[in-house]
């Protein structure tokens, strides 16, 4: 018996399992399967998005449903290659809002979390729509951020922010700019920052940056505060 990473007991979990059931695959008890997960996510995860008996947005349902279930890294490629091939805008906007959900969660999947840096953020046709979905377009249409700075809200903002080192400056410098007025946020913005300066695929302008970093309340002995500052200061865009 193999035990999943981690179950999380959504309605759109409890509806992949019963689909998973209906192939003949049911777990031994609650998070325990004859296979592991990542098997699992490699031989359904394809399966359940191409179900033709099921609507695309109940596919996108209970594709996430099994991200859920298994917190597999390939059930988010299957999903991102689901749902770049769909024509319809609300299947989209469906999935961006999934996503956001997930990344308010107390305990937020480490693999959607994944996917979103290396496959959608890294990937400069998608960084850009993407970090306005989780992020960017909620701070723009806010008047008053400080809703950022306690709870659900306040953990999606953290996670996408350390995670945004590979979006464009140009597409996320004025969020940034915007959030360094929240001091609950300046931790993550300074992740975010640094990722931004040291990731292979990650994007700064190095005045802006060191600009925004002098705004940050932080604690001097913040590891590797001192050296991001020096870097920048020589006009450095990215280490290597």
């Amino acid at each position: 018996m193999i035990q999943t990473a981690g179950v999380h007991d959504t309605p759109e979990a409890n509806e992949a399992l019963r689909w998973l059931a209906e192939q003949g695959v049911t777990p031994l008890a609650p998070g325990r399967w004859k296979q592991s997960t990542n098997d699992l996510a490699h031989e359904w995860a394809a399966a359940l998005l191409d179900d033709d008996r099921l609507t695309p947005m109940q596919r996108l349902r209970w594709g996430f449903g099994l991200l859920d279930l298994l917190d597999e890294y390939w059930v988010t490629v299957e999903l991102r290659w689901f749902v770049t091939g769909q024509a319809d805008p609300a299947i989209s906007a469906a999935f961006w809002a999934a996503c956001r959900q997930r990344l308010e969660a107390v305990e937020a999947s480490e693999q959607l979390q994944y996917s979103l840096w290396v496959d959608w953020f890294e990937d400069q046709d998608s960084s850009g729509t993407a970090f306005a979905a989780v992020l960017g377009d909620d701070v723009r249409s806010r008047p008053d951020l400080r809703v950022l700075a306690t709870g659900p809200l306040h953990r999606r903002a953290a996670r996408v922010l350390e995670i945004s080192g590979p979006v464009r400056w140009a597409d996320k410098h004025d969020v940034y700019e915007a959030i360094a007025a929240v001091e609950e946020l300046h931790p993550a913005l300074f992740k975010g920052l640094r990722t931004s300066y040291h990731d292979v695929y990650g994007d700064l302008e190095p005045a802006a940056a060191l600009g925004l970093l002098d705004r940050l309340d932080l604690p001097p002995e913040t590891e590797h505060l001192a050296e991001l500052r020096a870097v920048l200061k020589t006009g450095a865009r990215r280490s290597g």
